[in-house]
């Protein structure tokens, strides 16, 4: 995941001894048909409950007026969360051989995400990390411990390479005890320089010989994380409106959010998979940019479920803010997320500016919705609606005008 040079050619296919333990060797980029594992989707679903935890917490504290406090504490459980399962993604793309122990040590990772979302309402109403702490404890010594696997079953530039990703991984950990003993007023602080620690730790690793990562598999585990996001914030927000008719019966006034929001995750899930994202990671450097900004993606695709149910509460008056605030809770990761998947994805496939304005500018328009009151939501939905038939028809073009000139000739 680095600008380091392609690694030597490694054996294509999976392990062929079948036996309950085998060596964890390095598996190849030119494998055909490699597609996720079910213990890989398992692992997804599990992940996404924190990610759930995450999102109700980030209500609660947007509905209460505590936005700026929220967002701070969803940003660095959000930030353990995306990065204990990119982490999990890259290594298992490089090195899955499925036997017992390798299995065994995956299922310990989902046990440390369950823990850490035990601790999510700790974490944002008490400021206590100690829980969140503990699962991030788990998830990364099982991660440490499939590195020295690695290592072991590896030698010269690939074991130098796995050893320095198990120290690393254990350095940066006893780094996070400062959330658990530094003032309340400090840890923000503390959270971004071990983040950013935690993120050099790759470029440290793969400095001399990259993993052998497969393309193919990497895009399937991102496009299949944003399914899951998606989803459950299809699911927050359903709950959440069935909830204002059931106590509050405001289905006129909730139907607007509903079909507005409804638009918008369509329209989420239709631009990020409209290109084929495989082409573009050809190289270590465009993987590593690809891979890290997905947090933008998986957060802001998060938070709009987050919103969603804001403005709901808001709607039916449980939510102690303004309509231009719950609206906002919509528009902003709305726009985020358009912005992020342009510049990660969709830019790379687009021909002239035209096309390349598109997304741009739908952010922009999704923005400006804010202040159309109750109407807001439906109104950014729209947009965004009419943003997937503007490329649609766009990306068009191109290829009927190639077909009248081939029938031409």
């Amino acid at each position: 995941m680095t600008s380091s040079p392609t690694p030597p050619p490694v054996p294509s296919g999976p392990p062929g001894d079948r036996g309950p333990l085998r060596r964890l060797r390095a598996r190849g980029r030119d494998e055909a048909h490699r597609t996720a594992s079910p213990l890989e989707l398992f692992f997804d679903l599990c992940f996404v409950v924190a990610v759930a935890q995450a999102g109700i917490q980030l209500v609660h504290s947007v509905a209460e007026g505590h936005a700026g406090e929220g967002i701070l504490d969803y940003a660095m459980v959000f930030f353990a969360v995306w990065w204990a399962w990119m982490n999990f993604s890259w290594f298992a793309s490089a090195y899955d051989n499925d036997d017992v122990l390798y299995r065994v040590v995956t299922l310990v990772q989902i046990a440390g995400v369950l823990v850490l979302a035990a601790g999510v309402s700790q974490a944002f109403e008490e400021h206590d990390y100690l829980v969140v702490w503990l699962g991030y404890v788990i998830m990364r010594l099982a991660l440490a411990t499939q590195w020295l696997r690695a290592a072991r079953a590896a030698e010269g530039p690939e074991r130098t390479t796995a050893l320095r990703y198990a120290g690393g991984v254990l350095l940066c950990q006893v780094g996070w005890l400062g959330l658990l003993l530094l003032p309340e007023g400090a840890r923000p602080w503390w959270f971004l320089v071990m983040a950013l620690l935690e993120m050099c730790v790759p470029l440290f690793a793969e400095r001399g010989r990259p993993t052998s990562w497969h393309p193919r598999h990497i895009a399937e585990r991102y496009g299949l994380f944003t399914i899951i996001v998606l989803g459950e914030t299809i699911a927050a927000a359903t709950i959440a409106v069935k909830s204002g008719i059931d106590e509050n019966d405001a289905l006129g006034e909730l139907l607007p959010i509903a079909s507005g929001g409804l638009l918008i995750i369509f329209a989420a899930w239709w631009i990020y998979f409209v290109v084929p994202i495989h082409g573009h990671l050809r190289s270590n450097r465009q993987a590593f940019l690809w891979g890290y900004g997905h947090y933008l993606v998986f957060a802001s695709a998060a938070a709009i479920g987050a919103g969603l149910e804001v403005a709901v509460e808001q709607t039916v008056g449980k939510a102690h803010i303004s309509t231009l605030a719950a609206s906002a809770a919509v528009t902003l990761p709305t726009a985020l997320y358009l912005l992020t998947v342009w510049a990660l994805h969709s830019r790379h496939f687009k021909a002239g500016i035209t096309q390349q304005l598109v997304l741009p500018t739908t952010a922009l328009l999704v923005i400006c919705c804010t202040f159309l009151g109750d109407w807001a939501v439906l109104a950014a939905g729209v947009v965004c609606a009419l943003s997937v038939v503007a490329g649609e028809t766009l990306a068009a073009r191109p290829a009927r005008a190639e077909e009248s000139s081939s029938l031409a000739g």
